[in-house]
């Protein structure tokens, strides 16, 4: 992490619910990945598919954490902000935020583009330096269709609820094939490290990543660099590797 002390760090990261594997195969990641969101060192940290409960993971591991996993992920002097997107039969999840800043407020939107699919935002107000940051977490729909139609309504969300002057970061799973959807972030002010020159992002799938499918965006912060932790122990932790950028917060 660089040592400018307004530079700060911004992780996200689909954590695929805590657990890998398919039928009799499957294992418990959310321990492993306590430790994993640890070593980011990072600020602010953005977290999709969390599970706030699910009582089939109960019955099947032993060692399932009894808080939801958002405050069990959450490191020493960590904030856990948690917001549901999906309820289903054996429970619920959703996204999900931890920061070592002052946590100012939070709310919750709906985005869900149809029944089948249950998305949400989660934004929250932190404070820094006496500033405000709003971070807002997303998981983007699985269709293309689903995902314009979330993007705009995200432009709707941050013009109506946002201060043009704030900066803005907005992080998670956009499920973006070929980063289509860069051009409509680019429209509202909001930009990525795609300008950094550096080793590929990619951040899916975690075993052999081809593809970026997760991004950060941001308004009124200057990016200085970005890079996607990689080896074996990322890769079976989730179907998905972290992102990190780190970000110039300027003065006044």
């Amino acid at each position: 992490m660089t040592p400018n002390p307004n530079a700060f760090r911004v992780a996200t990261y689909n954590i695929h619910k805590g657990v890998q594997g398919i039928g009799p195969a499957r294992r418990l990641e959310i321990h492993n990945l306590g430790h994993a969101i640890e070593q980011l060192d990072a600020d602010i940290v953005c977290l999709q598919e969390v599970r706030k409960m699910n009582r089939q993971g109960e019955r099947q591991f032993a060692r399932w954490p009894e808080l939801p996993q958002a405050d069990f992920l959450a490191p020493e002097g960590y904030t856990a902000v948690y917001e549901t997107n999906a309820i289903t039969r054996h429970g619920e999840h959703g996204n999900a935020l931890l920061t070592r800043w002052p946590v100012i407020r939070q709310n919750h939107h709906d985005i869900s583009d149809h029944r089948f699919e249950q998305r949400g935002l989660l934004h929250v107000v932190i404070e820094v330096e006496g500033r405000h940051i709003h971070a807002i977490v997303v998981h983007l729909g699985l269709i293309k269709g689903s995902r314009v139609r979330q993007i705009a309504r995200l432009r709707e969300f941050i013009d109506r609820e946002i201060p043009p002057d704030d900066p803005v970061i907005v992080a998670g799973d956009f499920n973006d094939w070929g980063a289509r959807m860069r051009y409509a972030m680019n429209a509202m002010g909001m930009r990525d490290a795609s300008d950094l020159r550096g080793p590929p992002t990619l951040t899916y799938p975690s075993r052999l990543p081809i593809t970026q499918l997760d991004f950060i965006y941001a308004r009124r912060l200057t990016p200085l660099d970005s890079s996607v932790p990689r080896g074996p122990i990322w890769a079976r932790m989730s179907d998905h590797l972290p992102l990190l950028t780190d970000f110039l917060l300027s003065k006044e």
